[in-house]
């Protein structure tokens, strides 16, 4: 209805406007007509911006269907969460593994069980899971409830839900800004840390509608309900129309370095504002538990970002790992207690191919 009403008004300006522009027959009969051919184009014009605008797109699931063992977490924070638990043989290890993926807004849980699930033959408890908003969980009725704030609050959720006293953090890209909220706001809850390719503590990177080549009328009125009422646009554009537009938007991956597109886009939870919680690094400078930051050859985030988050965290080791079979084996190492060998160089070394 507020979409419809602003269509109106801006008709009624686009036709005043048009008749000032035009210039004013002294006729009475050529004033009139003058009228008629204005709003005669104005209709035209209306009729194909009012169609493209309230016409939803036909689009279809986006998350695929349910990942082999995939289970569902109803958590007091109100978020339903898909999660996988990959279990050992026999639990050697106390704290399981927890994993956060990259985004915002993104989420692959089959390919996160089937990479991280490898953790279990080292005897771990290995949980993947979607974030709120993303993937094979639930989304929220209000786009204004999503945020890192959220983020960690469910985090601390599964915390309980799993009973874990402490858990293993394994995070990739922007999930790294979630692990390292959380274990500032509680280090006593977390073991170890591994921030795989981390995003910037300081500023999200966030996905646009207007990204991705000239916007649609629609999603032009999508972006702008986005900014004044957010509860407005989630009942202009539902959840499945926004989640298959953000499975088409870029990641922000260099060139270089093809991005793949995600199973399981969020589409409002991709676009929420999330503001780095305060005293994030004052909290992080009081950090003991083990952290080590891996950057690989090749991803959306930039060397400096990871040089940041090693630098923000006392005693945070560094690694660089050329493949995925090298950042495993370092993953391995490192959660077991074993030494990871360590980048000491101030600048990537040949053959990385991600921004700086």
């Amino acid at each position: 209805m507020r979409s419809f009403a602003g269509i109106v008004v801006g008709a009624a300006v686009l036709f005043l406007g048009l008749l000032l522009c035009v210039p004013r027959p002294r006729a009475a009969w050529g004033r009139w007509l003058r009228a008629a051919l204005i709003l005669a184009v104005e209709a035209a014009v209306v009729w194909r911006v009012a169609g493209a605008t309230l016409t939803p797109p036909q689009v279809q699931a986006a998350a695929g269907p349910p990942v082999a063992g995939q289970r569902e977490w109803l958590l007091p924070t109100g978020s339903r969460l898909a999660y996988v638990r990959v279990a050992p043989k026999r639990i050697t290890r106390p704290e399981p593994v927890v994993v956060l993926s990259g985004g915002p807004g993104v989420a692959d849980l089959a390919a996160d069980r089937a990479f991280y699930g490898r953790l279990a033959a080292d005897g771990y408890a290995v949980y993947v899971y979607d974030q709120v908003g993303t993937g094979r969980s639930a989304r929220l009725p209000d786009p204004a409830a999503y945020g890192l704030a959220r983020d960690v609050a469910d985090l601390e959720a599964v915390r309980k839900a799993i009973g874990a006293e402490r858990l293993n953090l394994v995070a990739r890209g922007d999930g790294a800004r979630l692990a390292a909220a959380y274990l500032s706001d509680g280090p006593d809850r977390v073991a170890r840390v591994v921030l795989d390719s981390p995003a910037g503590l300081d500023r999200a990177r966030t996905a646009s509608l207007l990204d991705g080549g000239p916007p649609s009328p629609r999603m032009l009125a999508v972006h702008t309900l986005l900014r004044v009422e957010p509860a407005a646009a989630h009942a202009f554009a539902g959840d499945a129309e926004l989640d298959a537009r953000a499975a088409g938007l870029p990641r922000g991956a260099a060139d270089s370095c093809p991005a793949v597109p995600a199973a399981g886009s969020g589409g409002y939870a991709g676009l929420a504002d999330r503001p780095s919680p305060r005293g994030l690094r004052e909290g992080l400078a009081r950090v003991t538990a083990p952290v080590l930051v891996v950057k690989g050859p090749c991803d959306a985030e930039s060397w400096a970002a990871a040089a940041d988050v090693r630098a923000a965290i006392p005693g945070a080791g560094f690694a660089y790992a050329g493949s995925r079979a090298a950042y495993l084996a370092a993953l391995r190492a490192f959660l077991a207690g074993r030494p990871v060998a360590a980048y000491e160089g101030a600048t990537p070394p040949p053959g990385y191919r991600g921004p700086w």
